[in-house]
């Protein structure tokens, strides 16, 4: 029976929905460069500047690996190497204003997916299960939500 499904198994089926309609909405736009693994980046380099090892360690990824994905993103304009001004070496990446405007379309696009839930299962049940996630993630008395990482 379905409703007997390991949690964990529901929500990985429900975020990998979520990702591929989410990509296949962001084409429909014209964004048609845009891997899934551009949003662990800009989601990282949103507020401030983060080094490619940073990345690295927060993606679980090797430095090359991310070094890649960084230089694809720059070729495409979706963020930029920042001089540091003190240290020539430390060259932090950054979020672009096309960056910037990628993630504007994505919570636009999670919203419209989202209200397809809530037609679903109704506005309440989807607010209460933000809700309980919300509270399971920040157990122990955390303020914040841990940082968003592509599955390993």
């Amino acid at each position: 029976m379905l409703c007997s499904l390991p949690l964990a198994r529901l929500l990985a089926i429900a975020l990998r929905t979520l990702v591929d309609d989410l990509h296949v909405r962001l084409r429909e736009r014209g964004w048609l460069d845009v891997r899934p693994s551009f949003g662990f980046v800009l989601l990282a380099v949103r507020d401030q500047p983060t080094t490619a090892t940073e990345l690295a360690t927060l993606m679980g990824t090797t430095k090359q690996a991310t070094s890649k994905l960084i230089e694809a993103m720059m070729d495409a304009g979706y963020v930029e190497r920042a001089g540091s001004g003190t240290d020539g070496r430390r060259r932090p990446v950054r979020i672009t204003r096309r960056g910037t405007e990628l993630l504007v379309a994505v919570e636009e696009i999670y919203r419209e997916l989202e209200a397809g839930w809530a037609t679903v299962i109704g506005r309440s049940a989807l607010d209460s299960l933000r809700g309980d996630l919300t509270r399971v993630l920040t157990q122990g008395g955390e303020t914040t939500l841990p940082a968003v990482r592509p599955p390993a």
